[in-house]
């Protein structure tokens, strides 16, 4: 092995990271978009029933085609009604959960989830109180659709800062 000057030796932040580069704030993906593979799935599905339907005397065309292209339309469905359009952001969840929670808020987070068999788009709020050790912290899930405030968990902060205080 050769020995390299430690002066020769640059770390580099990847592009992405630099915050010298900043652009603006990040914006979730809609959920909406779900809907294009969806109509995908249904138009080939219905292809493929059309052509089993149509070719019915072809070895290569069997009750395959009708079954595959059924599950394709019903996955396809699926997609239809479980692309739901998002339309609180983050800081509309954050303003809400501000508001839920009761005290003045410090530090807070978001996170976006689904909940359910449809795939409704949820925010998970996690907010700390406004201390240097913060003396109480949330959790305030919110309908990504509505802004309607679904559970609000408040308790005494558990976790010991004071090493870092």
């Amino acid at each position: 092995m050769s020995e390299q000057d430690d002066g020769a030796v640059r770390d580099e932040l990847p592009e992405d990271l630099n915050a010298s580069e900043f652009v603006g704030p990040y914006v979730f993906p809609n959920n909406n978009r779900r809907r294009i593979p969806g109509v995908l799935y249904i138009v080939i599905g219905l292809l493929f029933v059309l052509l089993f339907l149509l070719v019915d005397d072809s070895p290569m065309v069997n009750a395959g085609w009708a079954w595959g292209g059924g599950a394709l339309i019903v996955i396809g469905l699926y997609s239809m009604v479980a692309g739901w359009s998002l339309k609180v952001d983050e800081n509309d969840a954050l303003v809400e959960a501000t508001r839920a929670v009761g005290f003045p808020v410090g530090h807070a987070s978001a996170q976006l989830g689904w909940r359910g068999w449809l795939s409704r788009p949820t925010w998970r709020i996690l907010l700390y109180s406004n201390e240097q050790q913060p003396e109480r912290r949330g959790l305030v899930l919110i309908d990504g659709n509505d802004g309607e405030v679904l559970d609000t968990i408040v308790e005494k902060n558990p976790e010991d800062w004071s090493q870092y205080v």
